[in-house]
């Protein structure tokens, strides 16, 4: 009777959650590693969206129903159907975190995984590893366990440009195992299919990534670097993403801390990058080096990253020659007046930036430019006044002068007469004559105007010097006249301070 009575309730609807539904056996089943069969359609198609939810967690040897796979076996030793759940096995197995700065602690599991990481290379290298499901995301759990940490406080200072360079690098006691996980995730990024991956290769994935580019070890920056790179050319879902966190790297460096080990091969990373973009520029990408990469002259370690920093302005103005007037106007905003060697770089990239500088753009900058070279024209640090001097070696740049003469010589004019002179340098009074050569030569007319020009400028001071001298030598004497009436002023005070020091 009761039995008649439950027939007459309805069942449960099949369009119910298919996880909730027989989720007790599916767990038995699982934890047995007992391959789940049932002669129900229906079974089988819930208990395999349980396991395409559930292949990122569970190991895919216990997954797919087969028995697990003993890690510290070798490939060679195992068949091919298990070779897969092996590779996942070993895996699982390298997430486990060695301490290898003590080599005396867990010697042998330290080895053991050392071993373990060089056999998941070698049989990757080999072609025969798959990358499912669980093996994606085995690997990329493996490379966050052992590649993603916090770095310990910087001890170095960065009071100084260009220091960092004899700075010697810092290198990981883990190199020897990092090395293989990083190569392990070169050769997945490499072989992978980037609409399978895009899951697990996500944005907090390249977030931690692009974080370590601040490692102390340059092996480590290097590995990066080409990683980074491969992503970026691979996953093009990602690459609006990767230009953005790049960016907000730099403004943190430029505008907060002015300290990062890897700017340099972002930078190099960004080179390619920006040799690849589309024309028309984007505002994206102009805004990036509006922003970005010219406020990177600012810091006092540029010298550290400026010929990467270099490549890639020079490469967004071969894309667009009209960003030239901007990127110098740039250069001169944060021209280094104090520091000779930033004076230097700075003066080395402006004569790669001319020669591809049009005449309308240079129309625009030249005179804030040649004010600013004819002050390095007449430093008294010799290196710069003869990096200056250079520029009239280049064609280009000289062809630019050359047609804009009657602008550039009065500006530059006046330093070249100071430097022939009283400037200490022989190198630099040689190179002074041979500039004052060429505008002879280029329009005498002109340089005999300018100096005519000069003279009366002089001229023009003296008088000026002998007018303030002789203003301060009346003054002096008239202050002098009034020197007795001072004196006057002065001495009622005399009793008043015997009267307060009697009472």
């Amino acid at each position: 009777m009761l039995k008649q009575i439950l027939s007459k309730i309805p069942r449960k609807s099949s369009k119910s959650d298919p996880l909730d539904s027989d989720s007790g056996n599916s767990s038995t089943n699982w934890g047995n590693g007992i391959p789940c069969t049932n002669s129900g359609n229906s079974f089988s198609s819930r208990l395999n969206v349980v396991k395409r939810v559930s292949s990122a967690v569970f190991p895919a040897s216990i997954m797919s129903g087969a028995e697990a796979v003993e890690p510290h076996l070798s490939f060679k030793d195992v068949s091919n159907m298990q070779k897969q759940n092996l590779f996942v096995s070993k895996l699982n197995f390298c997430c486990e975190v060695c301490d290898f700065s003590d080599p005396d602690k867990l010697a042998a599991q330290q080895e053991l995984k050392r071993q373990t990481l060089m056999d998941l290379v070698d049989f990757v290298s080999s072609g025969s590893a798959k990358f499912t499901e669980s093996a994606m995301a085995a690997m990329c759990k493996m490379c966050s366990m052992n590649l993603f940490r916090v770095f310990p406080p910087k001890c170095r200072s960065n009071n100084t440009g260009g220091e960092t360079e004899d700075e010697e690098p810092i290198f990981d006691p883990d190199w020897s195992y990092l090395q293989c996980v990083y190569d392990l995730l070169l050769r997945f990024i490499n072989a992978v299919d980037a609409k399978a991956a895009k899951k697990y290769v996500d944005h907090a994935f390249i977030l931690r990534l692009l974080d370590l580019f601040d490692s102390e070890d340059p092996r480590e920056r290097d590995c990066l670097k080409t990683i980074l790179h491969r992503i970026y050319g691979k996953f093009m879902v990602h690459r609006p993403f990767i230009r953005k966190a790049v960016g907000n790297i730099i403004y943190n460096f430029v505008f907060e801390t002015e300290r990062h080990n890897g700017i340099a091969e972002l930078l190099e990373i960004f080179g390619s990058v920006i040799s690849g973009f589309a024309l028309p520029l984007k505002e994206e990408h102009k805004m990036f080096l509006w922003r970005a990469l010219i406020p990177l002259h600012k810091p006092k370690s540029v010298g550290v990253y400026h010929q990467q920093l270099t490549y890639c302005v020079v490469q967004f103005i071969e894309k667009d020659p009209k960003l030239a007037s901007t990127v110098i106007k740039g250069l001169l905003k944060y021209w280094p007046i104090t520091n000779s060697q930033k004076e230097l770089m700075f003066i080395s990239e402006i004569e790669e930036i001319l020669e591809m500088t049009s005449m309308d753009e240079f129309h625009k900058v030249m005179v804030p430019l040649f004010r600013r070279i004819g002050c390095c024209l007449n430093s008294s640090h010799y290196q710069v006044a003869e990096r200056a001097h250079l520029l009239w070696n280049n064609e280009r740049v000289l062809n630019l002068i050359a047609h804009n003469r009657q602008v550039i010589m009065p500006l530059v004019f006046s330093a070249l007469e100071r430097n022939t002179q009283n400037h200490w340098n022989q190198a630099v009074l040689n190179l002074t004559q041979n500039i004052r050569k060429m505008f002879c030569e280029m329009d005498e007319e002109l340089m005999l105007a300018c100096q005519r020009k000069l003279e009366e400028e002089d001229s023009m001071l003296s008088l000026k010097a002998e007018k303030r001298r002789l203003t301060w030598e009346r003054l002096e004497n008239a202050a002098a006249g009034f020197r007795p009436a001072a004196e006057n002023i002065m001495a009622p005070v005399k009793p008043a301070a015997t009267c307060s020091v009697a009472c």
